[in-house]
């Protein structure tokens, strides 16, 4: 008969070493809530405290609905049902009066009846689009990009060369073209850099570095008197994440909250840093999950995104300026994804505040 001992397990086949299900679930990087027989919330996890904003003291005894909802009416009803399961992808709930969107999944426990276990994950704005659509779909304009810079040098040159040999009053002309041309070419390495499958290396930094270099760039560029705030959390690790990239993934983030919050009398955008302990969001990059622990937050108090654009801010061509080419979004998304991170925005009703949360991987220490 085969011993038990080599496997460190006793007779009965317990493994004493194996987490116990309280571990399991608070290691979880989804948030997890169970409703009684009359969907009062009974247990939740540290995730679902991060996604909620509520300590599991206050989520305790409360109606499910009364700290998510409204909800989408079907997605009500079935839950008025407490024996039926559910499965709900991308609907938007109410979290402290703050709008996200989430899977939300229903599993009755079979073991007490009308019990349920509720869990729900965030659907990040950026995840609407896989890394092989956003390159597919930028593939094509990289290339035509590429064919137009040629000819685009030839008129430079001759704008620079007509520019010297024309008269003075006629001078401003040839400038214009230059300056014209110069736009056109900033628009398509912009579009290249869509484009480009390869990511620039990671490595560890400081993203506090990063942010106060990111302002200072936003500030000499002008306020249009907005007041730019920080709040940091000192304690803050490094990141993994390519210097450069982040500064410019900051760059556009900011430069957009001053641009949306200069449309009211006190504009007024903030900058927060705080880690995430217990870890509410993950990101799945080649078949596994990366923790994000680092969160950096954008804030302004625009009057915040057009509800028709949403949805889709983060895609290529999409924007509500004027006279924006709708890339500054679609560029920090692909940045972004390149380090293994995550971004996404959120409406906060009760303080009239838009967010972009940007979550990044935390370096090891000793990682090069």
């Amino acid at each position: 008969m085969p011993s038990n001992e080599a496997s460190g397990a006793d007779i009965s086949g317990f493994d004493p070493s194996r987490p116990s299900a309280e571990a399991q679930i608070a290691g979880l990087v989804f948030a997890l809530l169970l409703v009684d027989e009359n969907a009062f919330i009974v247990e939740a996890n540290h995730a679902a405290e991060n996604m909620l904003g509520v300590s599991a003291r206050r989520l305790i005894g409360r109606p499910l609905l009364d700290i998510i909802g409204p909800i989408d009416p079907r997605v009500e009803k079935r839950l008025s049902d407490a024996e039926a399961a559910l499965v709900a992808r991308d609907i938007r709930i109410n979290a402290s009066e703050t709008e996200l969107r989430v899977n939300l999944t229903v599993s009755p426990l079979s073991t007490n009846r009308a019990w349920r276990v509720i869990t729900l994950s965030q659907v990040g704005h950026e995840e609407t689009g896989s890394d092989d659509e956003l390159a597919s779909s930028m593939g094509a304009p990289s290339i035509l990009a590429h064919e137009i810079k040629n000819p685009l040098a030839a008129i430079r040159g001759a704008g620079q060369l007509a520019a010297r040999k024309l008269p003075h009053k006629d001078k401003k002309l040839a400038r214009m073209i230059t300056d014209e041309v110069d736009r056109i070419a900033r628009l398509i390495d912009r579009m290249q850099q869509l484009g480009a499958r390869h990511a620039e290396e990671s490595a560890p930094c400081n993203p506090h570095e990063a942010i106060r270099a990111a302002i200072a760039t936003v500030r000499a560029a002008g306020t249009n008197g907005v007041e730019i705030t920080e709040e940091f959390d000192p304690s803050l690790p490094p990141v993994l994440a390519n210097r450069d990239a982040l500064e410019q993934v900051l760059i556009n983030l900011i430069t957009n909250a001053r641009d949306a919050a200069s449309s009211g009398a006190r504009g007024k955008v903030t900058i927060r840093t705080r880690f995430i302990s217990g870890l509410a969001f993950s990101a799945i990059r080649l078949g596994r999950a990366v923790r994000l622990p680092i969160e950096i937050t954008v804030s302004d108090n625009g009057p915040g995104i057009d509800p028709a654009l949403r949805d889709r801010v983060f895609e290529p061509f999409v924007t509500s300026k004027q006279s924006g080419q709708g890339l500054g979004l679609a560029l920090v998304r692909k940045l972004v994804r390149d380090m293994n991170g995550s971004i996404s925005h959120e409406r906060d009703i009760r303080a009239e505040l838009t967010h972009f949360r940007l979550h990044l991987p935390l370096a090891k220490p000793g990682e090069e």
